[in-house]
């Protein structure tokens, strides 16, 4: 069996460009674990809205392939990450995928931490024993205006680019002071980059999203991307306006494809995801002045895509758990004064992409189940309606051949 590196640099040399994948690349362990290692081993990773932690000590865990991290509110107000294994004997310090402690204490020997990493209190260790030395192994964190990103590597790559292109665009949404209205995790038996792909292109969604048609664009401009840096005159209207209103809206695509944050208009007459295009929260989140502003779309790949709007916000992540498996969390952000059943009604909040992200699902997992058929061979994008798709695609496989080399994890 051929190793990793070398499936993975054959499939790469024989590519045919704007056409799908070559089946490994979708359903084989090696190609996984090459995803792994050279993608989300090393790339920093959104995880959660920073609100989402409401005190000190509220914490949430999240899986990275073999990799658990605690994410922890200080006392101090500071957000920071941790490898979810006790320095005793390696167990898991916080076993629940989130709450409220007073201490992060690991159930196994009573070992005991701060919410700053450090070792505060064990038992019997002998008086030799340096607690100082023994502190959780930190994670590297970023707080991108009230959005938590995460990397794994020794030395990650540089954040510093894409933060100061999105701080702007995300500042007048003001994060800091939303909460989590609600969160909705699914399962989605398909590999991570058929979920990108899905996203990535509305070529389908006329005959599969009957409530998102009802407020998205079906224009190809603005679920895809624009890739001769050019903007119809419509587009640079709306993005004139929202400009004008103090929401940074035109295009700010990274060079190496990475990134893509742009404002983008919904449907004439149409102001938030819901089912009669109005508003789903009365009480605004954030300084968006012009209501019909549209959405503030934000993919930052491999892990988020974003929608912030003037009354609310979700965000996306999506995290690979097998070859064929990939999990996908959304959470619904609102003010944090706005009172349900006041300010908003849960079901008309949320009705619109619950009902899109099973519909995407089906989609995701159909194709997973097609592409896994002897007879599956690549098939041809659409230039006009999948450029999106060809796009991510691109910077996958241009990912992969830039970076293959191996990297060492977080140490403390």
């Amino acid at each position: 069996m051929n190793s990793p590196s070398t499936l993975v640099q054959g499939l790469l040399a024989r590519r045919s460009p704007g056409h799908s994948l070559e089946q490994p690349f979708y359903t084989s362990d090696e190609v996984y674990n090459y995803d792994l290692q050279n993608i989300f081993y090393k790339e920093w990773l959104y995880c959660i809205p920073a609100c989402q932690l409401k005190k000190a000590g509220s914490f949430v865990t999240i899986k990275v392939g073999a990799y658990n991290v605690i994410i922890v509110r200080g006392n101090d107000g500071e957000v920071r990450a941790f490898h979810n294994s006790c320095r005793h004997r390696g167990s898991e310090v916080c076993k629940a995928r989130e709450g409220q402690a007073a201490k992060l204490v690991c159930s196994y020997h009573q070992w005991t931490y701060d919410f700053d990493g450090k070792l505060v209190w064990a038992n019997s260790m002998g008086p030799g024993f340096e607690a100082r030395q023994h502190g959780l192994r930190p994670v590297h964190l970023r707080n991108l205006a009230g959005l938590v990103y995460i990397c794994l590597a020794d030395k990650p790559p540089d954040f510093e680019a894409f933060a100061k292109a999105a701080q702007p665009y995300l500042a007048v949404h003001d994060l800091s002071d939303a909460k989590v209205a609600h969160s909705s995790t699914i399962i989605e038996k398909g590999n991570w980059k058929l979920v990108w792909e899905n996203n990535r292109e509305c070529y389908h969604c006329a005959g599969n999203h009957p409530a998102l048609c009802r407020s998205f664009s079906l224009d190809p401009e603005v679920a895809g991307v624009v890739t001769d840096a050019g903007v119809s005159p419509n587009l640079q209207a709306h993005f004139d306006a929202c400009e004008a209103a103090g929401a940074p809206a035109a295009w700010n695509m990274d060079q190496a494809g990475q990134y893509r944050i742009a404002r983008m208009p919904l449907q004439k007459g149409v102001v938030s995801y819901t089912m009669d295009g109005k508003a789903a929260a009365s009480k605004p989140l954030g300084r968006v002045a012009k209501p019909d502003a549209g959405t503030l779309m934000l993919f930052h790949y491999p892990s988020t895509w974003n929608h912030f709007l003037p009354d609310h916000s979700l965000t996306f992540r999506v995290l690979p758990i097998s070859p064929t498996e990939t999990e996908v969390t959304t959470t619904w952000l609102v003010h944090k004064d706005a009172k349900e059943g006041v300010d908003y009604d849960m079901k008309r909040l949320t009705e619109v992409w619950l009902d899109t992200n099973d519909e995407d699902r089906e989609i995701v997992e159909t194709n997973q189940r097609g592409i896994l058929s002897p007879a599956y061979t690549p098939g041809p994008y659409s230039p006009s309606v999948e450029d999106g798709v060809v796009q991510f695609v691109d910077w996958y496989v241009q990912w992969l051949a830039r970076h293959s080399s191996p990297v060492p994890m977080a140490a403390e």
